[in-house]
């Protein structure tokens, strides 16, 4: 079955994403919290804190399932019975702001009628860079290498699900300024007649191994970059920012919190330290200034 295909290669690419992040950081290992969920099913959480790299990170796997309420018929748009939901979400924050955060998740969810029978069924992920400082190198590799990834199935793919991407990390209550500079986000992604469930599998698993390529040799070329105050208190202002989105705007973060998930889990995507100034603005002509017009206009990349 695919969900069980599903359930058992996040665990694999969970696996290897937390020893390629141990290996950079070269300090800190995970810690890992197994955790269950009341209402049916659970997950592996694991998360450094303080490393040498990474001041935090945490990368999660969650297998959950049971009644679909009121709350999550509204907030999924669909009718059935019961849902079964699994997934791999991470969030990076490193310590230097020479070095992006990222995000990435893969997931798999399925809506059952009273009986058991499957009555939908959908894949959805992706992953998005949110540079403190922009090096268009890294910008090009990123999204160069999600590309790749995409073009193995449908060569139209990098720039539908780039242009999601650009559309989805929005902060629209800040004059539709991005989180970042984007990647890609599917989402509603079902088997039809050109692509079957087990075709929409493998584009899943290429993207998570693509994840680790496009993501951890930034962090190697950037790791060591020298920086200063004024440079690590732009990027917290930007992570106050990332904050807003995730709370605000992010579907994962009310599904999880409305489906009765578990909250620490779920809110692990927030940084150790953010900062709200108030009607903070960069100085004209400076790099921050820079990035900050960028997250107003999408690039295209590749």
């Amino acid at each position: 079955m695919i969900k069980d295909q599903f359930t058992s290669w996040i665990k694999e690419i969970q696996n290897k994403i937390c020893a390629r992040a141990e290996e950079v950081d070269g300090k800190s290992k995970f810690l890992e919290d197994k955790w269950s969920r009341p209402g049916g099913g659970g997950g592996i959480t694991r998360v450094i804190q303080n490393g040498a790299v990474f001041e935090k990170a945490g990368v999660n796997t969650s297998e959950v399932y049971g009644e679909i309420t009121p709350l999550l018929k509204e907030q999924l748009k669909v009718e059935g019975d019961r849902f079964f939901a699994c997934g791999i979400s991470l969030v990076i924050h490193p310590f230097s702001p020479m070095i992006p955060t990222v995000h990435a998740n893969y997931r798999y969810f399925e809506v059952y009628d009273k009986g058991g029978n499957v009555l939908d069924c959908w894949f959805g992920g992706g992953a998005d860079l949110t540079p403190y400082y922009l090096f268009e190198e890294d910008a090009v590799h990123f999204h160069y290498t999600l590309k790749s990834a995409c073009d193995k199935f449908d060569a139209n793919w990098y720039a539908k699900h780039k242009e999601q991407c650009d559309n989805y990390f929005v902060n629209r209550h800040r004059n539709n300024e991005r989180r970042g500079i984007g990647g890609i986000f599917y989402d509603y992604l079902k088997p039809n007649g050109k692509f079957s469930a087990e075709k929409l599998l493998e584009f899943a698993k290429a993207n998570g191994e693509a994840f680790i390529e496009a993501y951890f040799p930034i962090v190697e070329r950037t790791k060591d970059l020298p920086f200063n105050e004024e440079q690590k208190h732009w990027q917290l202002i930007r992570r106050g920012r990332y904050v807003e989105f995730n709370l605000i705007h992010d579907r994962g973060t009310i599904f999880g919190l409305k489906s009765n998930g578990r909250t620490e889990s779920i809110l692990m995507s927030l940084p150790l330290h953010a900062m709200f100034e108030y009607n903070y603005l960069p100085k004209p002509g400076s790099d921050e200034e820079k990035l900050q017009k960028i997250l107003l206009s999408p690039v295209d990349w590749v």
